[in-house]
């Protein structure tokens, strides 16, 4: 299958929720090479890696609900479950080698790069996504001075608002999204 030819991740959440057994056949071709790849290179054992793989497949096959297109693409959230897979994998064969061992202690080698743009692709998603329920005056301004980079008294003068009303909006529109984030355990 070429990249092409990839279904987009709603019509596999809903092939997988629909107990679609091809679709995670599918998915794994498309992406069990990248979680195969962090994972290895997390644990630094082939056998982990590979146990981190079937986790990864295994909770997204009976949990398929628990992931949602509408957050961030497939693609990332595969990387940080295999991510946080792997580093509890480690931590816990840590701990079966020394018992005696601290939670503080130091992991193996962490590609810091895929795993900061893993991280900030899924934080654009909810980000994104607590911006699109904001009401309709607040979701205006944060829409031209964040995503078009508006000042505020070009906000104001587009809106046609007083520059205090911008000001004041811009305020609660980031106090909100930052509640929703909060809620959902982001912390941007």
């Amino acid at each position: 299958m070429g990249v092409d030819e990839i279904p987009s991740d709603v019509v596999w959440a809903r092939r997988l929720v629909s107990g679609d057994e091809a679709a995670l056949g599918e998915i794994y071709d498309a992406y069990g090479g990248l979680v195969y790849g962090l994972a290895l290179r997390l644990t630094r054992s082939r056998e982990l890696a590979e146990d981190v793989v079937q986790e990864v497949f295994s909770f997204l096959w009976e949990r398929p609900a628990a992931f949602d297109p509408g957050k961030g693409t497939l693609r990332s959230w595969l990387g940080l479950l295999a991510h946080r897979r792997s580093v509890e994998t480690v931590r816990r064969e840590e701990l079966r080698r020394r018992p005696a061992a601290s939670d503080d202690m130091p992991l193996p080698g962490v590609d810091e790069a895929v795993t900061e743009e893993l991280y900030r692709e899924q934080i654009r998603g909810r980000v994104a996504e607590a911006v699109a329920r904001l009401p309709e005056p607040l979701r205006q301004v944060v829409e031209l001075a964040y995503y078009k980079g508006r000042t505020y008294r070009q906000v104001a003068a587009e809106l046609g608002s007083p520059e205090g009303t911008v000001k004041s909006r811009i305020r609660a529109a980031l106090k909100q999204i930052a509640e929703d984030l909060a809620e959902e355990g982001v912390t941007p």
